[in-house]
């Protein structure tokens, strides 16, 4: 089993911002290895350390090459937790067996989800317009 990693970062400036309050940042957090059983709680549990309440989260999914049910659920789980904190929760670059997970379980239909991270930065740039940035997130 390959394990998994994880990166994180602030959205680029500019590219985003919570419209009531002009707060800033979301971030992206990078996924790389395989999401099981083993390592999904782990990867909540870093999730919930990372994010900003009330502020977008991208998942960029690129290098995640397994992803069981459990991996899903924490998936829903995430994406119920930053809606109901007034935050946005996009997906990117989810390729090979998560993908067809996402489609075969009709999830895929249910959350945002972008060809590229660069591709959920620009929806989010669309939504919010132009902002400066006004502090700098941290990762952990």
């Amino acid at each position: 089993m390959t394990p998994l990693r994880l990166d994180c970062r602030p959205l680029p400036a500019g590219t985003e911002t919570a419209p009531e309050s002009g707060a800033l940042t979301g971030v992206v957090i990078s996924v790389a290895g395989e999401l099981d059983a083993t390592n999904a709680d782990d990867l909540e549990s870093s999730i919930g350390r990372m994010r900003h309440p009330g502020r977008p989260l991208v998942l960029d999914l690129g290098a995640l090459t397994f992803m069981d049910s459990t991996g899903l659920h924490v998936l829903l789980r995430v994406h119920r937790q930053v809606r109901q904190d007034g935050g946005s929760f996009h997906l990117a670059a989810v390729r090979d067996l998560p993908a067809r997970l996402l489609q075969i379980t009709e999830v895929w239909d249910a959350l945002d989800i972008h060809p590229s991270t660069d591709a959920a930065i620009a929806a989010l740039s669309s939504a919010f317009g132009p902002t400066t940035r006004l502090e700098r997130p941290s990762c952990g």
